[in-house]
């Protein structure tokens, strides 16, 4: 059965979908089958992977049940994707049943034994599609940004996580804390680090050995869709997320 990995984050600009972009293309590199979902409605994560945004299906219609999965999955540059959808940001207002927090993961299950990796992209917050998000996922990889407001809202997302697994995903366990964008020459950052040590060590979740430095080669990727391990390799971005697929799959991820 395939891996389920949904990143989230409580706040935008921490380079989550640059994160699940490169994970992707990271994770085919070595040779797996992956499967992205985007689950923003922003719909970053799909236009990166250039996919078709006017006339295919998309997460919104899976989890209405207008579209088997299998017919929503696009073929990309990247690696399969089910696109998102604008109408995603709706919601909360069409889906009020108690149950609807388990849409996605009722959505995917016919085709999770087709992958060996399912990378999901949330929403930058904490709302019912990264709860849909959570439930359907084995792991968690939690971006974050080497300043003081991302590390206390590191602390809300360990608590929607704890809920979570209290309640609906026993078994979702946080792969890790990832430091994206950094810096490490300046004292601030390594201050930071310092104190993100001891967060996580008090929250009892782990801080990715890996640190995913600044490169314009990320950015660019996503602007100009391209495969950043096919076309710009060498790379510090290509370096770096490569050495976090190394890091994940020592992990047994």
């Amino acid at each position: 059965m395939g891996k389920v990995i949904a990143v989230v984050t409580q706040k935008g600009g921490v380079a989550k979908t640059t994160t699940t972009n490169a994970l992707a293309a990271g994770y085919v590199k070595k040779g797996f089958r992956v499967l992205c979902v985007d689950m923003d409605p922003q719909r970053n994560l799909s236009f990166s992977m250039a996919a078709d945004l006017e006339n295919s299906a998309t997460a919104y219609h899976i989890l209405r049940c207008e579209v088997r999965t299998q017919f929503a999955i696009q073929h990309t540059i990247i690696s399969d994707l089910i696109a998102s959808s604008p109408l995603l940001s709706s919601i909360d207002l069409e889906f009020t049943g108690k149950n609807r927090q388990f849409l996605l993961k009722q959505a995917l299950e016919p085709i999770v034994d087709q992958y060996d990796y399912i990378l999901i992209d949330s929403p930058p917050n904490l709302g019912i599609l990264t709860v849909n998000a959570l439930i359907a996922s084995d792991y968690v990889i939690i971006p974050t940004l080497s300043d003081i407001y991302s590390l206390h809202g590191l602390v809300q997302v360990h608590e929607t996580i704890s809920f979570i697994k209290q309640h609906d995903n026993p078994n979702l366990t946080v792969a890790g804390v990832l430091f994206t964008r950094f810096n490490p020459y300046t004292r601030l950052t390594r201050s930071l680090l310092g104190a993100a040590e001891m967060v996580c060590g008090n929250l009892e979740i782990p801080l990715f050995e890996t640190k995913i430095r600044n490169s314009i080669s990320l950015t660019e990727a996503q602007n100009l869709q391209f495969n950043i391990m096919e076309q710009a390799k060498h790379s510090n971005g290509a370096k770096d997320y490569m050495a976090l697929v190394d890091e994940l799959l020592a992990k047994g991820v």
